[in-house]
């Protein structure tokens, strides 16, 4: 009665929210897609999302189909990789970087999850923040970088993992927040707190304060993510933080948030690969979790 194609689809309504966007992401027409839910629907007898819902909304039943979704599809996934194991082994490293301090919140848990399904890959971590990672990797000294800066390097794929917006953090009583979104100009008479590397590795600098000629009042510096934070909450100074790091502490009441601009600035997450390596099937699976990680986990965050 349900196909794996139909928990497919409500997975994807699930994480796109939108029919149209889980079209895309299924390369269905939207008509197609609307037909196929019809289709569920009249098998199952009842209906499973409640319609012109913004955003969308599932019904018990469908959240009940959810559930299933999520256990079937994780024992087909365990299923293909265990037959993967056995055709192409097991054995292999895959040593990683990041260039994103806010990723450990993420990758770490992701490396726990992939160290049980793949125990025999020598796996070794290390920030990128004292080397460039990406020329680390061109040369087989790593063989994954997690960035949002991605540069044009013979050899080397950028995956999408997932769009995140940029968004300016304030002290909850700072003047600012009286604004809608900000711009660039707003900031040439702040502290701006950043993570301690270069400029043209920071998205405030490369795409918001530079294109526009500004220079903030002052630069301050933190390699923890809390800490900057903190300085934001007393007063020290505005940072800028990818939406789903923010959120954590907005739901607190420790920081308010401003988009940049009015469009908002939205980054891509990359995993820069070498390209041999993106055929091995134990990176296609790290890919993959981590992809489905952090779309079902980070708030505020889109699949590309």
């Amino acid at each position: 009665m349900i196909e794996i194609r139909h928990l497919k689809t409500l997975i994807a309504l699930r994480e796109t929210g939108s029919l149209v966007e889980a079209a895309e992401r299924l390369f269905l027409t939207q008509s197609a897609l609307s037909h196929q839910l019809k289709e569920l629907e009249s098998r199952v007898e009842c209906e499973l999302f409640i319609r012109k819902s913004r955003p969308l909304r599932f019904t018990e039943a469908g959240k009940r189909l959810l559930l299933l979704a999520d256990d079937v599809l994780a024992r087909v996934s365990d299923a293909e990789r265990d037959v993967k194991k056995l055709v192409h082994g097991e054995a292999g490293r895959l040593y990683m970087a990041i260039e994103c301090h806010s990723c450990f919140n993420w990758l770490m848990p992701t490396i726990d999850v992939y160290r049980n399904q793949w125990p025999a890959i020598e796996l070794d971590f290390s920030g990128g923040f004292t080397f460039e990672p990406l020329p680390a990797l061109a040369q087989g000294d790593i063989d994954l970088v997690i960035t949002s800066d991605p540069q044009v390097i013979k050899g080397i794929e950028y995956v999408p993992l997932f769009g995140y917006e940029m968004q300016i953090a304030l002290a909850n009583e700072h003047r600012l927040t009286a604004r809608e979104y900000l711009q660039p100009q707003d900031l040439a008479d702040q502290t701006l707190i950043s993570y301690p590397v270069s400029r043209n590795r920071l998205d405030v600098f490369t795409q918001f304060l530079m294109p526009a000629g500004v220079e903030p009042a002052a630069v301050r510096t933190s390699e923890l993510t809390l800490m900057m934070v903190q300085l934001v909450a007393s007063g020290r100074g505005v940072c800028a933080l990818p939406n789903w790091v923010a959120a954590e502490y907005v739901a607190q009441g420790l920081i308010s948030v401003r988009s940049a601009g009015p469009q908002g600035i939205w980054p891509t997450l990359y995993a820069a690969v070498r390209e041999e390596y993106l055929v091995l099937p134990y990176v296609q699976d790290f890919l993959a979790l981590a992809k489905a990680h952090c779309l079902k986990n980070l708030q505020g965050v889109i699949a590309l």
